[in-house]
């Protein structure tokens, strides 16, 4: 096999042609779970799109909440088209084989857009801490303004932590296997086939995993204990519930997110009972099905948005009739 070599320190790095993504080799019943993420993907790119467009179109929905959603859409949609096209493209082709370069950018895509998801979530956290706890100062506080301006500080996070992973990830050598055992060109499973020392990668994509998962996590938990200290002090029960409500669908999503990587994660972690097959099972469902189910969530259970969607649709029906 042909091999990129470059001196680095007086030592050979070896950079394959690339790596084969081996994830689902001796899955049973694989054509049908590839002819399903196929339906997940277009259901999601059109859930996504439509909410994308909805928002965009009406301008009574240009608010700091919606933009917060629309920037969800946006990295739902994304996310998605980073892995569920490649992994399609694997079981019609039959072509495994990813290039070196765009394993690389595969990986930069894919945990950029993690971390944005994980950080667009914290948004939607903050957005109703600020609505229910400083309900008189939310119009000051919270204005469309300052919603862009914390949304472009998170993608410029996501890209530089992200952006460094990636880059110390090519200080390894890989002389022996190049057979990724993920559905993608995963970051893990990748550095644990260098033949060189791998300890800054491991205490990279640890420390990313707690800035990552962890912290937002943290965030969005604190931020619901206040809001709850915030709804029992109300003395209606007609506001308790109305608060409460506004927060349902995005309490969904963030269980639809967290919930089975925590469980995924830890049962890996602490009872290392999870046989390789199904860990990359779940983790591929884990990271397909939340863009798909976040803009059904939020079309559904966000009222502004079903009315200005139906109405959208039954003029659209009207100008096809005549």
């Amino acid at each position: 096999m042909a091999s990129f070599r470059t001196v680095l320190n007086s030592s050979v790095i070896i950079h394959p042609p690339g790596f084969y993504i081996v994830g689902f080799e001796s899955f049973p019943f694989v054509s049908v779970y590839f002819i399903f993420l196929a339906f997940v993907y277009v259901f999601s790119v059109l859930f996504n799109c439509l909410l994308i467009y909805t928002v965009a179109v009406n301008h009574s929905l240009h608010t700091p909440k919606f933009l917060a959603i629309t920037n969800l859409a946006v990295i739902d949609l994304v996310l998605n088209t980073c892995t569920v096209p490649s992994m399609i493209k694997i079981f019609l082709i039959k072509d495994n084989f990813v290039p070196f370069d765009l394993c690389f950018m595969q990986m930069f895509v894919y945990y950029a857009f993690v971390t944005l998801e994980s950080y667009a979530l914290t948004i939607l956290a903050y957005d109703r801490l600020i609505a229910i706890c400083f309900p008189f100062r939310q119009n000051s506080v919270n204005t469309v303004r300052t919603m862009g301006c914390i949304i472009s500080i998170t993608w410029c996070l996501a890209a530089g932590v992200t952006g460094f992973s990636t880059i110390i990830m090519t200080r390894l050598s890989f002389c022996n296997s190049v057979r990724v055992f993920s559905y993608f060109c995963d970051y893990a499973p990748v550095f644990r086939l260098a033949c060189n020392d791998y300890s800054l990668q491991w205490s990279t994509a640890s420390f990313s995993s707690i800035l990552i998962l962890g912290v937002p996590f943290v965030f969005i938990f604190l931020t619901y204990v206040s809001i709850l200290v915030t709804v029992f002090k109300m003395k209606s029960l007609d506001r308790r519930v109305k608060a409460l409500a506004t927060c349902v669908e995005h309490i969904i999503v963030v269980a639809i997110f967290y919930i089975p990587l925590f469980v995924i994660f830890t049962i890996g972690f602490y009872a290392r009972v999870v046989e390789p097959e199904k860990r990359v099972l779940s983790l591929s469902l884990a990271s397909c099905m939340p863009p798909c189910i976040n803009p059904i969530v939020y079309s559904l259970k966000t009222k502004e948005i079903k009315i200005r969607a139906l109405a959208m649709f039954r003029k659209t029906k009207v100008n096809a009739k005549i």
